[in-house]
């Protein structure tokens, strides 16, 4: 958790400096014990541990209606090293029930998150219950898709197992992301011109800056985008040359699903007013040059 340094920083919240936040974590870290606090030398970053990204969320969204205006890394599990000085990582225990129809989708999901299936029988009535060993860090921002996969009608609960030897890499987001490239307010004409290349995350209106994440692109690179492009008027009439602006609805995250959303190179804007993705380097040379 850092202090907000984007554009818009200050401009919805009254808690804005890191004097206020770090006061306010170390309150949160007495009185709760499953909130660890830790801070780097110059005090102007902080890192928060809890018992899931939910518990995380939690303390964020309380902070976010007191009044604070911060930015959150994705979140990331603890890593531990044995007497050997082998990697271990924290594995939970996944009880699931879905209906016999979903069941072969959760099981091909949740190989892809690096998680062993070490029971499936039969519930009755149409029901599968499958137990998995899976990493923590495959099941972060899992909760939605497993929703989507079993038409809401699955039931997932999750105990924590032990720590166990490291597992790789696990595939994150499949998608890039449509990064605006310019400050203002988000053109109807703009957007319907970049629905075609992905999914937006903004209205029309919507106030942008550089670097600020708009939407979900079709493909796995990134893309810039200037969203605040308008339609080329002319004195000139022609028929058939005015289109209807038909925009689709763009998709709204809550503050938990924004955060299992985020890549490395990302942060969460979070203001009392609003939720915004961004990329860590707002402009577009730093992030070149870094990658």
């Amino acid at each position: 958790i850092t202090v907000n340094d984007s554009v818009f920083a200050g401009t919805e919240g009254k808690k804005v400096t890191s004097t206020l936040i770090r006061t306010r974590l170390l309150a949160e870290a007495e009185t709760n014990v499953a909130v660890t606090f830790t801070e780097n030398e110059t005090k102007d970053s902080f890192e928060i541990g809890g018992r899931g990204e939910l518990q995380l969320g939690v303390l964020i969204e309380t902070m976010r209606r007191e009044g604070f205006e911060i930015n959150v890394s994705r979140p990331r599990v603890l890593f531990k090293k044995d007497n050997k000085g082998t990697k271990l990582e924290p594995f939970e225990e996944v009880i699931i029930d879905v209906d016999e129809e979903f069941s072969s989708a959760v099981i091909d999901s949740m190989n892809q998150r690096k998680s062993e299936l070490r029971e499936m029988k039969s519930g009755g009535q149409g029901k599968t219950r499958l137990i998995f060993n899976s990493p923590s860090r495959g099941l972060i921002g899992y909760q939605n898709q497993f929703l989507t996969e079993t038409r809401g009608t699955g039931v997932l609960n999750r105990v924590f197992d032990k720590y166990d030897v490291f597992k790789g890499t696990i595939k994150g987001r499949r998608h890039g992301v449509l990064i605006a490239t310019n400050q203002g307010s988000a053109v109807a004409f703009a957007l319907f011109n970049l629905q075609s290349r992905g999914i937006m995350f903004i209205d029309p209106k919507t106030n942008v800056y550089k670097g600020m994440i708009v939407g979900e692109h079709n493909r796995d690179n990134d893309l810039e985008v200037n969203v605040l492009k308008g339609k080329k008027l002319t004195n000139i009439r022609a028929s058939g040359s005015d289109q209807a602006i038909i925009l689709s609805t763009p998709r709204k995250m809550t503050l938990e699903q924004m955060m299992a959303y985020m890549a490395e190179d990302e942060l969460l804007e979070v203001t009392p007013k609003s939720l915004r993705l961004r990329k860590k380097l707002l402009l577009s040379h730093l992030r070149k040059r870094a990658s």
